[in-house]
């Protein structure tokens, strides 16, 4: 008896652990059988049109904006890898990192760009495998471990100890790790819409409706086909993430011009372009939940209450793992991209946060 309840801890993990990847590939298979039928229905529809790719062999007048800032480069002497970003302000200033999600490069900060150059030297990155930064082949070279050493190493390469770091979706869930493994490197973190890591995987598990809008993140786990997708129909998936109904910016928002569009589109267009960012979600359900989970920095959560990809609930229960200062704002009738939709809102609720005097929790 004595061993029996010895094993029993051990035997208990195992099964979870089991009905945990059983889920997944499940929920995985589950997923691609959907995406295989629309791709079957927009084929019955018009197979010229789903196969139709417009080609684009120049950028977009607004990614070379000089009122944005420097197109700069950087290669981590580690790695290898050569990084892309834009900075703004002056350099000297106190560093501003701005993290980038999915669907999306460094342009979706574009707004902040300007605004905090009076103050910071605001730099935004195009994440390990965007734009035009390098992208590794192989799915492992997209590991959390190798995402956060990243930004570690820019940051050193940047000549900066430290930094107020911004992060927007999977920059959000970036940020967090930073946070959580580096606090010393975080002067003060401001994530929009997403929640603490250890919260979204506890909660996935729990709500079959926060599953069902991250159906995505199975979808992503199957090789070659979701990049397949999202190419279709001149890259329709992409545009409809922006401007649809359900997922795209809301009508009080500040919509994206055809010219923005057409940056995005331009981006990922790019022979190989979305398999990188993709790698990124292939490594998650291997690598979380994460073991050391607290965050000792000041802490500013935005969150679009009209979120089609995180349900708002995440939103609250993330103050327990913030063991200091933490501030939520809920931005009413806003969806997932907030930062683009409500810049004015958004910039004015960054300043606010970055000129409080916070003090940590006791």
């Amino acid at each position: 008896m004595a061993k029996l309840r010895d094993c029993l801890p051990r035997l208990m993990v195992t099964i979870r652990s089991l009905l945990f990847w059983c889920l997944i590939y499940f929920y995985c298979g589950l997923c691609s059988s959907i995406y295989l039928l629309k791709l079957l229905w927009s084929i019955c529809k018009g197979p010229s049109q789903t196969f139709r790719r417009v080609a684009r062999e120049h950028p977009p007048a607004c990614l070379n904006d000089p009122s944005l800032g420097t197109h700069c480069y950087v290669r981590i002497k580690d790695s290898g890898l050569r990084f892309h970003y834009v900075a703004a302000g002056e350099r000297g200033k106190p560093l501003m990192l701005l993290l980038h999600g999915f669907p999306e490069f460094w342009y979706s900060w574009r707004h902040q760009l300007r605004e905090f150059k009076s103050e910071y030297r605001v730099v935004a990155l195009d994440l390990r495998g965007y734009g035009e930064s390098d992208a590794p082949v192989h799915r492992e070279n997209y590991k959390l471990d190798c995402l956060i050493t990243d930004i570690k190493d820019i940051l050193d390469s940047l000549g900066y100890s430290k930094c107020v770091l911004i992060g927007h979706d999977w920059g959000g869930m970036i940020a967090w790790l930073i946070a959580i493994c580096y606090p010393e490197m975080v002067m003060k973190l401001i994530v929009i819409n997403f929640p603490h890591p250890n919260v979204f995987t506890e909660y996935i598990l729990r709500h079959p409706a926060q599953l069902f809008k991250s159906s995505y993140y199975y979808f992503f786990q199957i090789p070659w086909f979701p990049e397949f997708m999202f190419s279709i129909n001149d890259f329709k998936a992409l545009k409809h993430l922006f401007t649809s109904h359900s997922t795209g910016i809301g009508r009080k928002g500040c919509r994206l011009t055809t010219e923005d569009l057409e940056a995005y589109i331009y981006v990922f267009s790019q022979p190989g372009a979305l398999s990188g960012p993709i790698n990124h979600y292939r490594n998650i359900f291997s690598c979380l939940p994460v073991k050391h989970h607290m965050v000792i920095t000041p802490t500013l959560l935005l969150w679009g209450e009209k979120d089609a990809f995180m349900e708002v609930e995440m939103a609250e229960v993330t103050k327990i793992y913030v063991k200091n200062y933490f501030r939520l704002t809920i931005l009413s009738e806003t969806s997932h991209w907030l930062q683009q939709e409500q810049p004015d809102i958004v910039n004015k609720l960054i300043w606010t946060f970055l000129k409080e005097e916070t003090r940590r929790k006791d």
